[in-house]
């Protein structure tokens, strides 16, 4: 299940990506539009902004611009971002592997072997979303 922040995330983000090249919007008219709290819709436009998605610009006529492309901004990468791994279980993430400390051998656990194949599909989906993508549905 997608967190709250997640999906705010992907509002905020369909909402820039939907105005004209160069428009810049301001904190409050995202989160009127998109119906997303002000004080959180503010965290998660830093978050984005660290992590590249968003620009900003400072002043009377400031507020939040995309930088990267619709295209190149996919559903995992937010889910990354906000919700961390995509796999059930650390043991068969790719970005957040541990070990189970409760497993005797990974290399024959069935389980483990079943959630990388669902972690694969999962991943391979959320990869295919783009917010391009979303703006045409």
């Amino acid at each position: 299940m997608l967190s709250h922040k997640t999906k705010y995330a992907l509002k905020a983000l369909l909402f820039l990506a939907e105005k004209e090249a160069g428009h810049i919007a301001r904190t409050i008219e995202i989160a009127e539009e998109a119906c997303i709290p002000k004080k959180f819709l503010e965290q998660i436009l830093l978050d984005l902004k660290r992590a590249h998605f968003v620009g900003s610009k400072q002043g009377k006529y400031g507020g939040y611009y995309l930088l990267k492309h619709v295209n190149e901004i996919t559903l995992a990468d937010i889910h990354r971002l906000f919700d961390g791994a995509i796999a059930l279980l650390p043991c068969a993430s790719l970005n957040f592997y541990e070990p189970c400390a409760d497993c005797k051998d990974e290399t024959q656990c069935t389980l483990r072997h079943s959630l990388i194949t669902i972690r694969e599909e999962t991943l391979k989906a959320m990869e295919g979303i783009t917010i391009a993508s979303l703006i045409k549905n």
